[in-house]
């Protein structure tokens, strides 16, 4: 992998392998200034999605993220362009206290059955800040020139 670059930091994730998942990479960025890392399926046999299904997908990997640090899960642009596979509850985020195995839940939007096979890239995952927020209650928010306007008030062309 490439060394880091100008304003590029680098987390260690300390990255547990379970039975199920020897022999598959582990998360590996693609390219010098990808953001996620890809994700393999270890299913054990072949699973075929249905148009409209879901299912959870194992990785075959557990991790421990810094205090201070999230996981991201998200699809793969080029399997929802050619398949219609995503990622539902995208991004998924995987926080640093949790320690069990890291799972995808994956579903087809396509018109076509889709075979995820073991060793497949189903996702990527992308290490990322968290701030803690202190919530503060007031009487009154500031003004804004939008104020309460949301979903898709601001129109949908220049």
């Amino acid at each position: 992998m490439a060394v880091p670059k100008a304003g590029a930091s680098r987390v260690v994730v300390a990255l547990q392998r379970l039975p199920h998942g020897e022999g598959l990479p582990q998360p590996s960025y693609m390219t010098e200034h990808a953001a996620g890392a890809d994700l393999c399926a270890a299913v054990r046999e072949a699973l075929t999605l249905l148009p409209g299904a879901r299912a959870l997908v194992p990785t075959g990997f557990s991790i421990a993220l810094p205090h201070g640090y999230e996981a991201q899960i998200r699809p793969r642009s080029g399997l929802a362009v050619r398949s219609g596979i995503t990622c539902l509850n995208s991004p998924g985020t995987i926080d640093a206290d949790y320690r069990g195995e890291l799972c995808v839940v994956l579903a087809n939007l396509g018109t076509e059955p889709v075979v995820i096979r073991r060793g497949d890239r189903i996702a990527q995952m992308v290490v990322a800040p968290v701030a803690r927020a202190t919530f503060e209650s007031v009487d009154e928010l500031p003004p804004t020139v939008r104020a309460e306007g949301g979903f898709g008030s601001t129109g949908v062309s220049a």
